[in-house]
């Protein structure tokens, strides 16, 4: 042990492995990031599914007192799908301004900027009652979306930059937790008994701006990514000061060595743009990759899960007063998964945890399918669909959930993961705009038959992962970047010579060519 750094291998000169211990600046950066930002994201989520009868008797008093009669039912429908849909969509939004904003305030800049579209629409949520409009609730929800944009894609990014590749995977699954803690937040809040009923749901949609205070008091005080300041701004004394109070000692040569080569291999692509990362061939099947994986996490019926969750309770005799409770359970079964995957994502790996997660969403769908088939004329059938929705739960939790977003970090360098988490952030939504708008059209026309499709998405995404996704687990950027360079079809040299990979020890070992413009 070595001034909080551990040292592990072989013992042989040049074989052993430089392990980063969690320092306690490392930590409160990332829980005040992930509370701040990642937990906002959750929380809005689930946040107006309890009190959504609540609300609706708002929209149409307030119709009412306006205009002197009831509201037809569609126009109703029309409102509250729009107060629903307005969320991805404002997520959309806010993934489209993830690179211009990350590149000229940084990571932690962008961070306290987005609490302005939290605090705002949380204040105009909290008004709405008293205001007796509901066209705030659904401009909010927008508003609140682009914040959900931005810090979904942002946070993972800032914390990947501040992480020592032996725990970037482990803190990179922190956000992920944080949206399943303001998930159940939000599902606890919303039993009735709390702030579920007719006069707490103002108060509980106003309350998203609270985790955006603390993160305006608090985040300040945290360094700005070391990787940012060194590479995109130049800035080598507080890339230095930054890297040293996050590590907790002083000798940060070999991380600034490392950032600095880093620096060298990319200088000919500058800042890329979203068309200039579509081009690159030498991003290619990394940029194929978050597609598929982010299009996966979303198309692969996580949503639809919970839509049915309720009637699959109820069929099983759950109380229809009870079913609050049970919904409560399930997303603590999500949290106390996600919490699994902090701890054991860095000795598994992703890759495999990926294919874990999926493979147990394929077949938790397919069983879904039979289950919800039969459920009428079997007894015991519908402990079975109970089974597969808490199933599908934790393989969702185990994989699909957490692990995109640590890779989208890890398979791209720091000139191109701007436009990277901008080209995944926008799938990501697009994809659950999708789901929201055609699962209703699926369930209607499909019924219980829609899941095949869900399960077969699963699959294809599992088969890709199995073929193209390499492992990334306690591998440096370039490193990775060199995984990539043969599918890729490239080469790249650093100046005019190869680079050279450390071999552990801080020195140099033989060439290799990391990767190729």
């Amino acid at each position: 042990l070595r001034a909080g750094r551990v040292w592990a291998g072989s013992g042989q000169w040049g074989k052993g492995t430089e392990r980063h211990k969690l320092t306690v600046v490392l930590m409160l950066a990332t829980l005040i990031s992930a509370f701040g930002s990642s937990f906002q994201y959750g929380y809005n989520v689930a946040v107006i599914n309890s009190p959504s009868q609540f609300i609706q008797q708002f929209y149409n008093t307030t119709y009412v007192e306006r205009y002197g009669g009831p509201m037809e039912d569609s126009f109703l429908t029309l409102l509250w799908s729009l107060s629903v849909s307005m969320f991805p969509l404002g997520g959309l939004f806010g993934s489209l301004m993830v690179a211009p904003l990350v590149n000229k305030l940084g990571r932690k800049g962008t961070l306290l900027f987005n609490n302005i579209f939290s605090v705002v629409p949380a204040v105009m949520m909290g008004v709405s009652e008293i205001a007796e409009s509901y066209e705030i609730i659904i401009v909010a929800r927008i508003i609140v979306g682009i914040c959900a944009g931005l810090s979904s894609n942002v946070v993972p990014m800032y914390l990947g930059e501040l992480s020592p590749k032996n725990l970037r995977g482990a803190i990179g699954v922190v956000p992920q937790l944080f949206i399943t803690i303001g998930i159940l937040s939000a599902q606890v809040l919303g039993i009735s008994s709390i702030l579920g009923n007719n006069t707490g749901w103002p108060l509980m949609l106003g309350l998203t701006g609270i985790p955006a205070l603390v993160e305006l008091l608090l985040l300040p005080f945290f360094p700005e990514s070391p990787r940012y300041m060194l590479i995109q701004r130049g800035d080598d004394k507080t890339a230095r000061r930054a890297l040293q109070r996050l590590r907790g000692w002083e000798d940060v040569d070999r991380e600034m060595d490392e950032m600095r080569l880093e620096h060298q291999s990319e200088q000919a692509e500058g800042r890329l743009s979203v068309l200039n990362l579509l081009s690159l061939r030498s991003l290619r099947w990394q940029l194929i990759s978050i597609v598929a994986m982010n299009m996966g996490q979303q198309l692969s019926g996580i949503n639809a899960i919970y839509y049915y969750a309720d009637s699959i309770y109820s069929s099983a005799g759950v109380p229809e007063s009870d079913i609050q409770y049970v919904t409560v359970g399930t997303g603590a079964v999500n949290v106390f998964m996600t919490i699994t995957a902090v701890f054991i994502v860095e000795a598994a790996g992703r890759r495999l945890l990926l294919l874990i997660g999926f493979g147990i969403c394929c077949v938790s769908c397919a069983l879904l399918t039979v289950a919800l088939t039969f459920q009428e004329s079997t007894e015991w059938m519908p402990y079975v669909s109970i089974a597969c929705v808490i199933v599908y739960v934790v393989g969702h939790a185990v994989g699909p959930s957490t692990i995109p977003y640590v890779v989208t970090t890890e398979m791209f360098r720091q000139s191109s993961r701007p436009a990277a988490f901008m080209v995944a952030g926008s799938i990501h939504w697009l994809s659950n705009f999708t789901v929201g708008l055609v699962f209703p059209f699926m369930e209607s026309g499909l019924g219980s038959n829609s899941f095949i499709i869900f399960c077969f998405i699963c699959l294809a995404t599992l088969f890709y992962i199995w073929l193209i996704v390499p492992e990334t687990k306690n591998k440096t950027f370039l490193e990775i970047s060199q995984m990539f360079a043969d599918r890729n079809q490239v080469e790249i040299q650093v100046g005019n010579a190869p680079l050279k990979p450390e071999t552990g020890d801080g020195r140099e070992g033989d060439a290799f060519k990391v990767t190729a413009f």
